[in-house]
């Protein structure tokens, strides 16, 4: 409105020649008043909600009100104000998924029809997200952390075999403080790529930082928190082989990992180009193509600086570095099963069983595996650890773990009974001999060896020895004869004289026939 007000009389007429059906050129050019003023006098009389003869009828008094008071113009501080009060709200929308700045504004427009234009309005909204988002800038330590992550454009591999373009995920790694990058091409995102590709850029820095800043993938975070994530155990094992620290990056917060993030920009510039318009059949010779470009990218001068990644790395970071394990990580597979009645448990990869001590029969237990060892804990406790066989359907079993009774029938072997024999009588031990000859298989003469030797402990040294000689004069070999001849009279058998002397061999008619001991 102009600083000049019109008066109660030309206000009458601006709306009887409006009622007539003149248009706001025709009433600006008859009454010598400005068109954007006649305009908003109009509108103000369109609000009202009044006709021409009710408007007409009102008294000046009422008819200045109306038209001054109420149509004043909102300062500039008072439009600012009400609109820093939504903004709040604004931006909290903002976030939703299809909700756009536009939409805010004609919103903004129905219920402030006096409020900011579009230009306006996106400018302030603008400066209020970047007030309420500052960014922080950090400097990075020597040494202090490794930043990993996967891009999201994946390179590609063709199968010899079909023809098929398999594609392939790429690894990414950065040092912060010197931006030495690492990248290389793996088959998925599974642990055991991630694991591999992250002890590889170890290697490839010669050196293991305080800490390793991974994105909240299941193969490195199992779940993720704002306070405290839950590590895979496998990832955290490496970490521990190492002798660092694995901190997630927080969810939804890409500014925790910005350089990594910006590293997986500048390789699809710098790498990316040089590989994607080749063939490559396997992942090796694409990892070898990767590493040519990766040289060149670490070695190119950093923009604006005379130095370059690989510079300011052996200058500033290589040093604050720690020592890599000489021992490579071996990812350590984990399977639960139940100790079987016989006290051992089943690896079902392999299919083979190993013993566990008896008294964890029927308990639940972890095989924690490798290529070449498996421990098996109950509990956090380790109760047995074998090297790993993995021929199908057999059994490796510890000596240690069998019960008593198992165990003694386990060293039942020919050496043992003919050292026991040979230890009470030479002919004790040549008659044992014969016994296992008798059979076509040693085993099967062991309980008859073993109900022999016993004796020893019943009836003395003395007359084991003569009984065997007995038996061996008359070819018989076996259990039976030698419990014949010692539970038998004196007079039939008589293995010694009253003086307690070894007695002849008896004639071969005083023992009965040969088939009745046999």
């Amino acid at each position: 409105m102009p600083n000049k007000q019109l008066g109660m009389e030309k206000i009458r007429q601006v709306l009887r020649c409006y009622s007539q059906g003149y248009g706001t050129k025709s009433i600006s050019s008859m009454l010598s008043v400005s068109r954007n003023t006649v305009k908003k006098y109009l509108q103000v009389f369109q609000r009202s909600g009044l006709d021409y003869e009710q408007m007409l009828s009102l008294p000046d008094q009422e008819l200045s009100k109306l038209f001054h008071e109420k149509s004043r113009v909102k300062t500039e501080s008072e439009r600012l104000g009400e609109l820093k009060s939504l903004l709040p709200e604004y931006c909290k929308r903002l976030k939703k998924k299809g909700v756009t700045r536009e939409a805010l504004h004609r919103e903004y427009l129905s219920s402030h029809p006096d409020g900011y234009g579009r230009t306006r309005f996106y400018i302030l909204i603008q400066q209020y997200i970047a007030c309420s988002r500052p960014i922080m800038h950090l400097e990075h330590k020597a040494g202090d952390k490794m930043f990993i992550d996967f891009a999201g454009d994946k390179l590609s591999i063709i199968d010899l075999d079909t023809g098929e373009i398999i594609p392939v995920e790429v690894f990414v790694a950065i040092l912060p403080c010197s931006q030495l990058t690492y990248v290389e091409a793996v088959m998925s995102q599974k642990k055991e790529d991630l694991i591999r590709a992250s002890e590889n850029a170890l290697l490839y820095y010669q050196g293991v930082p305080s800490a390793i800043i991974p994105d909240n993938l299941k193969s490195a975070v199992t779940k993720s928190s704002k306070y405290e994530a839950i590590l895979n155990e496998d990832f955290a094992a490496f970490a521990e082989h190492y002798g660092c620290t694995v901190i997630p990056a927080r969810a939804y917060k890409p500014r925790d990992k910005a350089l990594v993030e910006g590293a997986v920009k500048l390789i699809y510039r710098s790498i990316y180009p040089k590989i994607q318009e080749r063939e490559f059949y396997d992942l090796d010779s694409l990892n070898a193509a990767i590493r040519v470009a990766l040289e060149l990218h670490n070695n190119t001068p950093l923009t604006g600086r005379k130095y370059s990644r690989r510079e300011q790395f052996e200058e500033i970071e290589r040093d604050s570095l720690r020592k890599l394990n000489p021992i490579r990580f071996e990812l350590r597979h984990r399977y639960r099963a139940t100790v079987m009645k016989n006290g051992h448990v089943r690896l079902g990869e392999d299919a083979h069983y190993y013993s566990v001590p008896c008294r964890y029969i029927g308990k639940k237990v972890i095989l924690s595996y490798t290529s070449r060892q498996v421990c098996i804990y109950y509990g956090y406790e380790l109760i047995a650890t074998h090297t790993r066989n993995r021929a199908r359907c057999r059994y490796t079993t510890l000596e240690e773990h069998l019960a008593s009774h198992h165990r003694y029938i386990t060293e039942w072997n020919p050496d043992k009974f003919i050292h026991e024999a040979a230890a009470i009588h030479p002919d004790v031990e040549a008659y044992i001999r014969r016994v296992m000859e008798e059979k076509k298989h040693p085993e099967q003469a062991y309980k008859s060896c073993q109900g022999i030797l016993s004796f020893a402990r019943r009836v003395g040294n003395t007359r084991l020895t003569n009984a065997c000689r007995w038996a061996t004069s008359y070819g018989l070999y076996n259990y039976p004869i030698i419990e014949r001849i010692l539970n038998n009279r004196q007079d039939e058998f008589p293995l010694e004289d009253s003086a307690g002397q070894e007695t002849e061999m008896p004639s071969h008619e005083n023992i009965r026939g040969k088939e009745y001991y046999q």
